[in-house]
């Protein structure tokens, strides 16, 4: 199944039914009375997280989506039928926005969550509404409400504990397939990972998801390579893992470059926990290995773990890291793992 995380799509809510005038007719009965019932309620437009999505490719191929409306009203007080609702299966992580693109709707984060785009007309009242003391035989009735109609755009955002940033070919989809059962596409050109990737990593008994996206290069930000659409698939993430090539020229570099485009994109990454790492150790020798770590800790003011993610060199530390952050950071706001709710490549 193809991903995607993006989806413009119109939608319409029902249009109310109308208002019926009749009288009551009967043998015997001289002045029944009104008796018009109402018209039905046009049906809502909604949106609804379910588990098992795991992209918006549904909304590729089909880009209308109209409710129901509701029925006219009848006689002998008979309302009419209410419209029926359309429902929008999303993704969970999935934010809807205005047609602008910037005014934000709903962010539907949990499963089972709901929230009404677009409410349906109310229906109209019949005439038997409008029986008074002094009008005891109204001839008119309420039209039906119009529906409403708008322009929506879908953003999906994947929902994940951690999720790993670098230059292309850093390791990050090897690092994945280590550490989880996903099974991300590896090979030695840049650029293979073209969608992000989610696994579910096992750490001392404790579970947390991680996000692999596509590799960030200088200018992405301005739309060079893949450009930085990706890095909203990790805006939600409570700490992020820096992996940095250790066979590059310059470890410092590639880790500034990157640091560079996180501050461009901003909405706050620039600002989240951080883990850097050196990887591909198993390539390095030690005084390779002392040069790059000192060119790191020189530009990150931190000192980086090493590890490399074909041999298994130092990827249980690295994954305590990560948890000790996530770990905290749920203590902190009192929230529990999205491990059970992730989407499973």
């Amino acid at each position: 199944m193809k991903f995607l995380d993006e989806a413009k799509i119109y939608i319409r809510s029902g249009n109310g039914g109308n208002g019926c005038v009749s009288f009551r007719r009967e043998k015997f009965i001289e002045f029944g009375g009104p008796n018009g019932g109402d018209g039905g309620k046009g049906g809502d437009v909604t949106a609804q997280a379910v588990d098992g999505l795991n992209t918006l490719i549904d909304y590729r191929y089909q880009q209308h989506f109209t409710a129901g409306n509701g029925r006219a009203g009848m006689g002998k007080d008979r309302h009419g039928a209410n419209g029926a609702d359309s429902i929008l299966k999303v993704p969970v992580g999935t934010q809807i926005y205005d047609a602008d693109g910037e005014t934000l709707l709903a962010d539907l984060t949990e499963i089972g969550q709901q929230v009404v785009l677009a409410r349906g007309g109310n229906g109209g009242f019949g005439n038997a509404h409008f029986k008074t003391s002094t009008n005891r035989a109204p001839r008119h009735a309420n039209p039906g409400q119009l529906g409403v109609e708008l322009t929506i755009r879908l953003r999906l955002k994947l929902i994940a504990d951690a999720g790993i940033i670098g230059l292309p070919n850093a390791g990050k989809s090897t690092f994945l397939g280590a550490v989880s059962a996903a099974k991300p596409k590896i090979a030695d050109y840049p650029f293979t990972t073209l969608h992000p990737q989610l696994g579910v990593v096992d750490v001392d008994g404790r579970e947390f998801v991680l996000a692999d996206i596509p590799g960030l290069i200088e200018g992405a930000h301005e739309g060079i390579g893949l450009g930085d659409r990706f890095l909203g698939h990790v805006e939600r993430c409570r700490v992020l893992l820096h992996l940095v090539d250790g066979t590059g020229e310059d470890a410092s570099a590639a880790y500034r470059t990157v640091r560079a485009e996180l501050a461009a994109y901003g909405h706050g990454l620039a600002e989240k926990p951080e883990i850097v790492a050196l990887n591909k150790a198993d390539a390095l020798t030690r005084k390779q290995i002392e040069e790059q770590v000192a060119r790191i800790k020189r530009a990150a003011k931190q000192a980086p773990l090493v590890l490399s993610a074909v041999s298994g060199q130092g990827v249980e530390d690295v994954m305590r890291a990560l948890w000790r952050v996530i770990d905290k950071t749920r203590h902190d706001t009192g929230t529990e793992s999205t491990a059970g709710a992730a989407w499973q490549p």
